[in-house]
């Protein structure tokens, strides 16, 4: 990286803190914000203040919001019998632009992944546990399909069954317009397990 004036590298380095950003990404928005009119400047500081200080989780399932309660927890149109347990905000967000799931939502603030420190004490699994009154009749695990996200699942699920809560997973498989011989066998596996009768 060029060596610029202190005030340009300290906001590159900033950047290059975000997930994904490289030096190259950092400096291009460094410089974008220098070419910022000082009013858009003003409210792009502005716009970080407030997210770090106005949102925190829903006290009902551990969702980013700037309520108490997040507009889903608050919809009285919401199917309470049901929790989509996932692993973070933008799971809730991908699942919610599809506009098939009416249920309720648990965000568990991350996976157990034991290299990494984090076990089932640092993620939101007490509050799934006192939210399965009974009035919760299923449970959908909602994890990614990965080492950590399977291991999250297995974990919960033992968890939840013996509460006589039903625990389900969400069918993995082949996407729409992909070909069959290009799918690698963990996926054709996961498309197996998951049919439904046609």
């Amino acid at each position: 990286m060029a060596d610029y004036i202190y005030p340009i590298t300290r906001l590159i380095e900033c950047f290059r803190r975000l997930p994904g950003v490289g030096s190259k990404s950092a400096a291009r928005m460094a410089f974008g914000v220098l070419e910022m009119p000082e009013n858009e400047a003003e409210e792009f500081c502005a716009a970080i203040r407030s997210v770090k200080h106005d949102v925190g989780r829903c006290c009902v399932c551990c969702n980013l919001s700037d309520k108490d309660k997040c507009d889903i927890c608050s919809d009285p149109g919401r199917d309470e019998s049901v929790i989509c347990v996932v692993e973070d905000a933008r799971a809730v967000n991908a699942l919610e632009r599809a506009h098939e799931y009416t249920g309720t939502y648990h965000v568990l603030g991350g996976v157990i992944s034991p290299m990494n420190g984090i076990t089932p004490d640092k993620l939101n699994v007490k509050e799934l546990i006192a939210r399965l009154n009974g009035d919760v009749k299923e449970v959908i695990i909602a994890t990614n399909p990965d080492i950590e996200g399977e291991t999250t699942a297995v974990y919960l699920s033992k968890l939840i069954r013996p509460l006589g809560v039903k625990v389900t997973r969400l069918a993995y498989g082949v996407p729409v317009g992909a070909d069959l011989e290009f799918a690698d066998s963990e996926t054709l596996a996961r498309a197996l397990e998951g049919r439904r009768e046609f």
